[in-house]
């Protein structure tokens, strides 16, 4: 049905930490590769992720050396050491702060729609600028509004560069 970064089982509490640090290399060195490849500075970047890829794109984009031109993630979370979501473990691993928005369906069933104000609220704990929408009767998926926004925040950080 799908791709996913790492197994979810939902037995152990730790397995999305655990999942993002094992598969994070992994994905940082993919960017690296293909920054290079295509001759473009980091700066350059962003990264636009849904469900793990959120998650994925957060954990690698905000340990970056340079600092992605922005990060979207849909329908996805920020992951945290713990499942209470505190963020102060981790602000000695944050490298990079991008602007950051965050899209969410109102009906997602599968990561509810908490998870988007738990991660802008973590975020923002962690100084990182962060705006977000959600999706009117939307459920674990990405709607044409949701694009629209994803789009315009791209945009409005690749103006003029």
């Amino acid at each position: 049905m799908g791709r996913e970064w790492f197994p979810l089982t939902f037995r152990n509490p730790d397995e999305r930490w655990t999942g993002v640090n094992a598969a994070g290399p992994g994905l940082a060195s993919f960017l690296d590769a293909e920054l290079q490849r295509r001759a473009l500075p980091p700066s350059a970047l962003a990264l636009v992720g849904f469900s793990q890829g959120t998650m994925m794109a957060l954990h690698v984009g905000l340990r970056r050396a340079v600092a992605p031109a922005a990060i979207v993630g849909y329908s996805g979370l920020f992951v945290t050491p713990t499942e209470g979501g505190d963020v102060e473990p981790m602000r000695g691993e944050i490298t990079a702060r991008p602007p950051v928005l965050l899209i969410h369906g109102d009906r997602d069933d599968l990561i509810p729609p908490q998870a988007l104000f738990l991660a802008a609220q973590g975020l923002g704990a962690l100084d990182i600028p962060v705006e977000w929408h959600l999706s009117q009767g939307i459920g674990h998926g990405i709607d044409n509004e949701g694009l629209r926004h994803g789009g315009e925040f791209l945009a409005r950080r690749f103006k003029g560069k």
